[in-house]
């Protein structure tokens, strides 16, 4: 799963690092949250590549209101060209969502004295660079009258060997070469994207374990990915 990321860079990093004719301005944020306003890179009707602040949890366009965004910020690779909430979005409305790093908590060794809280983890990219999460978006709205909602939700996948010590479910991360097809609105061959929702390479990642301040959504800062003085090991 994915609960929380940063997203500790410039606007003006996508226009560069992602190609992008347009970017809305965002302010940096080291415990985005579930329901927190996101920046999203997406492909517009007129096939530009751009980036818009969106709602982290899907709202799919039939949806009678806008609270089963709560249940719906992540999206699980398996399946989900069926799914009701997903099926469309993943045939038409893919995004990349980036971002500096994510946050996973650790589940404690068996044998673990009752009450051990679990451990968090702060996973980003091994060049330092950012990492450009697969997800979906939707826009959506409850009449006519009203403005558009857009809302977007991150892809989840079975984890590779370095994240499988941590948790059992990771982010889908692509590669700028994967991009420009993940992008296209014209793209809904399942055989073309599927084999894309998939483990991205352990290489690709660095992991290290920081204060269980992160786990409290009103905790912000650089500081919250700070590794531990004494870090703890993975269970492998």
């Amino acid at each position: 799963m994915c609960g929380r990321y940063v997203v500790a860079y410039d606007p003006h990093t996508l226009v560069s690092g992602f190609s992008l004719t347009r970017v809305v301005p965002f302010p940096k944020r080291w415990n985005v949250a579930p329901q927190s306003p996101v920046p999203v890179v997406y492909q517009d009707r007129e096939g530009a590549r751009v980036a818009d602040v969106m709602r982290w949890g899907l709202v799919p366009h039939w949806a009678q209101d806008d609270r089963i965004g709560h249940k719906l910020n992540n999206a699980r690779a398996d399946g989900i060209f069926g799914k009701p909430s997903f099926r469309q979005a993943v045939r038409r409305r893919r995004c990349l969502l980036p971002a500096n790093g994510f946050y996973e908590w650790q589940a404690p060794a068996p044998g673990s004295p009752a009450k051990t809280p679990k451990q968090p983890w702060y996973i980003s990219a091994a060049d330092g660079g950012l990492l450009a999460m697969a997800g979906l978006f939707e826009a959506w709205r409850p009449d006519e009258a009203s403005p558009w909602l857009l809302s977007c939700c991150v892809i989840t996948t079975e984890p590779n060997e370095m994240m499988a010590p941590v948790h059992d479910r990771m982010p889908v991360f692509l590669g700028p070469e994967q991009w420009s097809v993940w992008l296209d609105r014209e793209q809904a061959d399942l055989e073309v994207l599927a084999p894309m929702m998939v483990p991205c390479p352990s290489a690709w990642l660095q992991r290290w374990p920081v204060s269980r301040a992160v786990s409290s959504g009103r905790s912000e800062g650089e500081n919250l990915i700070a590794p531990l003085p004494e870090a703890p090991a993975a269970q492998d």
